[in-house]
């Protein structure tokens, strides 16, 4: 229940923003769960909290509980004394940190705040992460290092967050008192908001500058955010030319970043880009093996392992979380771990893996498919050549990815969930009135099923 809820935790707060997650996702605790019912207990540590989350999270909830668990039909939100415990516990960090707006560590994801798990030593190295892995160790560790910034790439689930996290840990374990800053780009846009509104810029400038290492993640989402590109670049500039150190991780290639400002392209290929590529069989295999390493009450047999490794290939975070959901089912049902019983619960994630299309996929497939540049498909662009076929492509993305509608919207330039819920019903309605858009979607379809 603990890993499952950690896995969902992790998805909550990647698809609702830091700071929706901080101010009311985060207080969540887990109770018990009843295996009658199906019911598992989340407590908050107030009734006001708990009738939020239930107004506003209810739903997504369930669905991440039973897609995690298939035990799990039920979830039951409320007030809690070990919510409101937990809570207390950690007000005198939070009135300190509000008292002593002049204190020099800054405010943000500093690195006390650094996830625990992602270091070096768990991250399994294969061909495929191991350039990003040398490049991150040696930027972490050496005195000096050739290259700043360094520009992390790679599509969903290949290990840029956790090498983030883990260059964080080791440049503070070699530097006693090192001021460390990890953020999201979207976090990096909302605070530097919240700072022009209550006129603190200066703070946050002043904070961000004097760090010694700053790790901005998935930049992506800055794009078309004209103000926010502005601070970034002359933040950018500051830690660079005061000889502090800059990591930067994105889904794609500087060069491919649309909706960028070109000077933010040319400072970000300035130092050392290294990318992620999609995890071979040998490296997939490696993963499964250093995950069962802190399972030991699981037994997974080899051709379970090998299947594992076969089906799930499209991200290592997925294939980590097949290995959590198949551990706790198995516990909670008290079944052996074999290949009928991994397909069983595994059947949705190996339908999904079995088509192997993602989103970069279709974007490259429609882009083909209308002759216009795939950047376009992340542009802030409304033209009519060019936003019909991202309504296409988001329509594609919806029907053959397993993907959610945030996660979709993101890698389209960052856009919000409702803009593919109205691509997708304006696509649905089209195709009944237009033959020839319902044609080009039925080969697109083909083609990437193929």
């Amino acid at each position: 229940m603990a890993a499952a809820w950690e896995q969902i935790r992790f998805g909550l707060r990647r698809d609702c923003g830091a700071r929706t997650f901080d101010g009311w996702l985060r207080p969540i605790a887990l109770g018990g769960f009843e295996a009658d019912t199906g019911t598992v207990c989340l407590e908050l540590p107030s009734q006001f909290m708990a009738d939020w989350v239930q107004t506003h999270f209810a739903d997504r909830l369930v669905l991440a509980w039973r897609s995690m668990l298939p035990a799990v039909r039920n979830v039951l939100i409320r007030a809690g004394e070990g919510a409101r415990a937990a809570a207390l516990s950690e007000i005198p960090t939070r009135v300190e940190v509000e008292q002593t707006p002049s204190a020099q560590e800054p405010v943000g994801l500093y690195a006390a705040q650094l996830e625990p798990r992602y270091r070096f030593e768990n991250f399994v190295v294969g061909k495929a992460n191991e350039v990003a892995f040398n490049a991150a160790r040696t930027l972490a560790s050496a005195d000096n290092v050739a290259f700043n910034p360094l520009f992390i790439h790679g599509g969903t689930g290949r290990g840029k967050t956790h090498l983030l996290h883990a260059i964080g840990h080791e440049f503070r374990a070699r530097r006693s008192g090192a001021k460390i800053i990890y953020m999201s780009a979207e976090k990096f846009m909302v605070e530097f908001v919240a700072a022009l509104r209550a006129n603190e810029t200066i703070r946050f400038k002043q904070q961000l500058r004097s760090v010694d290492l700053l790790m901005i993640d998935d930049v992506q989402f800055i794009a078309g955010k004209e103000s926010t590109q502005e601070e970034f670049f002359h933040t950018m500039n500051e830690i660079i030319s005061a000889g502090r150190r800059l990591v930067i991780s994105s889904d794609r290639a500087p060069q491919d970043l649309d909706g960028i400002e070109p000077r933010i392209l040319s400072r970000l290929s300035w130092g050392l880009v290294a990318d992620i590529n999609q995890a071979d069989l040998e490296l997939r295999l490696n993963i499964i093996i250093k995950k069962l390493e802190t399972l030991p009450d699981v037994s997974v047999p080899e051709d379970v392992v090998m299947f594992l490794a076969k089906r799930i290939s499209s991200n290592v975070r997925e294939l980590e979380g097949a290995l959590n959901r198949i551990a706790a089912y198995a516990a909670m049902s008290g079944r052996a771990i074999d290949l009928e019983f991994v397909s069983e619960v595994l059947a949705n994630i190996l339908r999904a893996n079995q088509r192997r299309i993602s989103i970069d996929e279709i974007q490259g497939r429609v882009s083909d498919h209308y002759r216009i540049r795939k950047a376009e498909m992340t542009s802030a662009r409304r033209a009519r050549e060019v936003a019909r076929p991202r309504q296409v492509a988001m329509y594609l993305s919806k029907q053959l990815t397993p993907r959610s509608l945030p996660e979709i919207g993101r890698r389209f330039g960052g856009r919000d969930h409702t803009t593919v819920i109205h691509a997708v019903r304006q696509i649905e309605k089209l195709r009944a009135q237009d033959a020839e858009l319902d044609a080009d979607i039925r080969l697109l379809t083909r083609q990437l099923e193929s």
